[in-house]
């Protein structure tokens, strides 16, 4: 029985600490799927095609195992996705405990909708500190993204500015 786990977030945009956190669940599970979603609480700087386009690229650029698949999901619960899809955990980055205290109700009514665990990875120290919001806020006011997001982020960014 293959394990699979499915990563969802904004990614708008995909940070190094998205990356990191893929990666390790990837080592983890027979396939991950990693899905970008809708949160209709942010105000997105990014149509979801191109944080798709943009996770793909990270992640081949980035030589992420091959069992990664990318899509999006902006209708209906993520566990239906989950479902759709043969996962039974979903993985999720916590920085600091408010991630924690956010994800947690998630966690237990994913639990209770369709038996889907949730588990938490903490992010490489180094990337810790960076949120996407942060890396808009900071490419928004011109300033440098390039120690914080994947390549072809920084390079898509640094284009949206010309």
């Amino acid at each position: 029985m293959q394990r699979i786990a499915v990563v969802p977030g904004s990614f708008d945009p995909v940070t190094l600490g998205h990356l990191d956190v893929i990666e390790r669940a990837a080592g983890l599970f027979d396939e991950l799927h990693v899905l970008v979603v809708h949160n209709p609480d942010k105000s997105a700087l990014l149509p979801i095609a191109s944080r798709v386009s943009l996770l793909e690229r990270a992640i081949s650029e980035g030589g992420l195992p091959a069992n990664i698949v990318v899509a999006s999901w902006n209708v209906g619960l993520l566990v239906d996705y989950c479902t759709d899809v043969g996962a039974s955990v979903l993985v999720k980055g916590i920085r600091s405990q408010i991630d924690v205290a956010y994800e947690t109700p998630m966690a237990i009514v994913n639990r209770d909708l369709a038996s889907v665990e949730t588990i938490f990875l903490l992010p490489n120290p180094a990337h810790a500190h960076v949120s996407s919001s942060l890396v808009r806020q900071v490419a928004a006011l011109g300033g440098n993204v390039a120690p914080y997001v994947p390549d072809a982020v920084s390079e898509f960014l640094q284009g949206e500015r010309r």
